[in-house]
């Protein structure tokens, strides 16, 4: 590495320093808020209101990048055709408020990004119900009221949302970002403290490399039980991305120099595969949940006659359902748009994931 490199490298590191210093109250006061919240709902002082279906919450301890959503449309395409079964989210950044089921007028404006995409994948499926609402504990009603038939509700990134209190609880944490690596707000990255992990029923580390060996396994697991107790299942799981599929034109031809853009919270991991399989020009990133507009157009459009029509634009699903639902959808058609498609699955012990959902569930509907 070059003198400069070290130099640049050690003036991040001392940024970095400086910034945790200052704001360090700033999380301390934030996990004491945290922790005493917390406390009420231990102790019982705050209430969590339970419902008849089984509820199955999905989320994490830190602010996005741990792979909820394909965890959801995981759990959705194992649990669907077994149970009549509903998926609720918040519908974050959506243009709209309240309660709301999904239907066939809405879009990733009205929904919000992810729930619009579960919305596309499993709408022909009758089986399986999309809605969102701030209030989770207001929103499990209007659910059942409509669709009373629901057996088993999906509660997307509510592992903080402790009104309601869900029968199993999954826990993500991604690979690259372990939260025993990471500290409070603003500090880090965390909603809450390390040892909010004790809440969960099973820990999964996300977005983990094909090559993850045992040794490496095995010691991501002892740091996780360190918080979580020494009984905590943990499971390793990656992101497999499919072939790459048109936004609009099914004519559109692909070709594999491509100039990447998205809108994540992480996307490193998308970048990462992307260069592993293409050439790849440039990747242009937006902030999280990103809503594309006209100059957004003009910006990707510019940056794609540099590349004298010879690449292809290549982003994620969460992009695509906005780009789809886009005020300028029209606009946006005149470039050759692909995107890929991604699936969450396990490196091993997929069975034994699945046993302990079904086990507890089977507990449940005996009581």
């Amino acid at each position: 590495m070059s003198e400069t490199s070290n130099s640049s490298t050690d003036l991040k590191q001392k940024t970095f320093a400086f910034s945790g210093f200052i704001l360090w109250p700033l999380g301390v006061a934030y996990r004491l808020l945290t922790r005493f919240r917390n406390h009420l709902y231990d102790i019982d002082y705050k209430k969590s209101q339970a419902f008849t279906p089984f509820l199955i919450s999905v989320g994490n301890l830190s602010v996005g990048g741990t792979g909820k959503s394909p965890m959801i449309e995981y759990l959705t395409r194992w649990l669907s055709p077994s149970f009549f079964l509903a998926i609720l989210s918040r519908g974050y950044r959506r243009q709209t408020h309240g309660i709301r089921l999904a239907s066939p007028e809405d879009t990733a404006a009205t929904l919000g990004d992810e729930p619009f995409q579960f919305y596309r994948k499993f709408s022909s499926t009758q089986k399986v119900v999309v809605a969102v609402g701030e209030e989770r504990v207001a929103a499990v009603p209007e659910i059942l009221f409509h669709h009373p038939e629901t057996q088993l509700i999906l509660l997307d990134d509510s592992f903080q949302h402790r009104a309601i209190a869900a029968d199993f609880q999954i826990l993500l944490t991604a690979y690259q970002r372990p939260f025993y690596q990471d500290h409070i707000l603003p500090v880090g990255r965390l909603r809450e403290g390390r040892k909010g992990v004790r809440r969960a029923d099973v820990v999964l580390v996300t977005k983990c490399p094909d090559t993850l060996s045992p040794e490496k396994q095995q010691q991501m697991r002892h740091r996780v039980q360190q918080y979580a107790g020494e009984h905590m299942p943990v499971f390793f799981t990656g992101t497999r991305y499919q072939p790459p599929e048109p936004v609009f034109d099914q004519a559109t031809v692909w070709k594999p120099k491509v100039i990447l853009f998205s809108g994540l919270a992480d996307a490193s991991v998308f970048e990462n595969y992307a260069r592993s399989q293409y050439e790849v020009l440039d990747h242009i990133s937006f902030g999280d949940h990103h809503r594309y507009g006209s100059k957004d157009f003009q910006k990707l459009q510019q940056r794609y006659l540099q590349a004298g029509n010879e690449a292809c634009l290549l982003t994620t699903e969460k992009d695509m359902v906005k780009l789809i639902s886009a005020d300028h959808a029209a606009l946006w058609k005149a470039l050759p748009l692909f995107y890929l498609p991604i699936q969450t699955y396990f490196l091993e012990e997929e069975d034994t994931f699945k046993n302990v959902i079904l086990r507890r569930i089977d507990q449940y509907q005996k009581q």
